[in-house]
């Protein structure tokens, strides 16, 4: 089976037809996903706009961003600690 990857609009799009009152099962042949993918969207995604799931799309990679900068900073952190107890 190929494995695809759906845009934020299709997500959107495919979750809006499943509140309309679409059947899953018909939902997950119709665009060639399985009933797991399905429900996972509708956990992290229910209820949102195209806009803000850009929005949320944008916010965790910034949190990614800045937890990787924290992560470098405490290794320097560390490192400089050890070089100073080493020379005293």
């Amino acid at each position: 089976m190929v494995r695809r990857r759906y845009t934020e609009e299709q997500i959107i799009a495919v979750l809006k037809e499943g509140e309309a009152g679409a059947k899953v099962a018909d939902l997950c042949r119709k665009y060639g996903m399985s009933d797991a993918a399905y429900y996972n969207w509708k956990a992290k995604y229910a209820g949102l706009k195209v806009s803000e799931l850009k929005r949320l799309k944008a916010l965790e990679e910034e949190n990614r961003r800045l937890k990787q900068i924290v992560g470098e900073q405490a290794l320097d952190i560390r490192a400089l600690k050890e070089l100073l107890s080493k020379n005293f």
